[in-house]
């Protein structure tokens, strides 16, 4: 029974998400039906935090990054939907952070940052934990849909701007010219390759653009005058996900600290709206149960063979 969304939605599919929620204590993740409401908590791990979940190219795992059985340090995990099995993929050192996996056939790209001082870089491994790989420095990559280009945020003298570069680290171009300095671009492409989502500052808030796989023909899709973030595309291409909070506090460490500690559920909800950035509003089902993380709340994607 279709009760949560408004009647201009009517002619949503089947929206299975991946999200974040603190419902049960710490974040942890969960597969939820948005029509509905029905959910299932995947991480399954009370004492540890989830977060960045991300699907598999066939829907039948999910993968994302907790500290479970490391303090402070967070490797990527990958939850069988059929099994209910957990497996360990990275190993990375002692407080160092696995974040933001997208994932093409048998690999998975991610960020990776040491938290040492030294420079962010984006990595991949295969879906059986073997074949960790530094790529290049950056931020935030999300695979295109062929596997040959990453799409990936690079600080430059002001900012944060959109970049693209092949899967060896090689021919880097620069996509957006705005040096965005709040952060939270995390570009993700179309299901068909040919346009990015993306954040970028308007006015000291964040707002979610959009444009061609190229970087041309670039368009603002919200103005919500708030902090919009994380999106993320239905397999057809003709709605978007994305979090929307009041206070960039990621970029203040006691705010940050703060946030996650209170763990209030109405703070970063899930809106949807439509492709042209239409109908925006919150995505009620997620209202109230949502952790403060960036998160996307990815759609579970088309079944296909690999």
């Amino acid at each position: 029974m279709k009760v949560h969304l408004p009647k201009r939605f009517s002619d949503l599919p089947e929206a299975i998400l991946a999200i974040t929620s603190n419902r049960t204590g710490n974040t942890q993740i969960f597969v939820v039906d948005a029509i509905s409401g029905d959910s299932r908590n995947v991480s399954r791990d009370a004492f540890s935090q989830n977060r960045y979940p991300m699907w598999s190219p066939d829907g039948s795992q999910i993968v994302f990054t907790s500290d479970r059985g490391g303090a402070d340090t967070y490797n990527l995990y990958a939850a069988d939907l059929q099994t209910n099995k957990i497996r360990k993929l990275t190993d990375v050192r002692q407080g160092g952070i696995c974040y933001f996996p997208t994932w093409h056939k048998s690999v998975i790209y991610f960020g990776y940052d040491a938290c040492d001082g030294s420079e962010a870089v984006i990595s991949r491994v295969k879906e059986d934990g073997t074949g960790f790989t530094v790529v290049a420095p950056g931020r935030d990559p999300a695979i295109s849909p062929d596997g040959e280009t990453i799409a990936f945020t690079q600080k430059t003298k002001a900012g944060y701007c959109v970049f693209t570069m092949s899967i060896d680290g090689t021919q880097v171009r620069r996509l957006t010219e705005h040096e965005n300095r709040i952060g939270a671009v995390t570009p993700t492409w179309s299901s068909d390759g040919t346009e990015m989502l993306y954040s970028d500052e308007v006015d000291s808030k964040l707002e979610l653009f959009c444009c061609d796989q190229d970087g041309k023909n670039k368009r603002q899709l919200t103005f919500l005058k708030q902090f919009a973030t994380s999106a993320a595309w239905s397999p057809d291409a003709h709605f978007i996900t994305f979090r929307v909070t009041d206070y960039d506090y990621w970029n203040y460490p006691d705010a940050k600290e703060y946030a996650y500690k209170e763990r209030k559920a109405e703070k970063r909800p899930v809106w949807i709206m439509r492709a042209d950035g239409s109908d925006a509003q919150i995505l009620e089902t997620l209202h109230y149960q949502c952790a403060m993380d960036g998160s996307r709340a990815p759609w579970k994607p088309e079944a296909k063979s690999r």
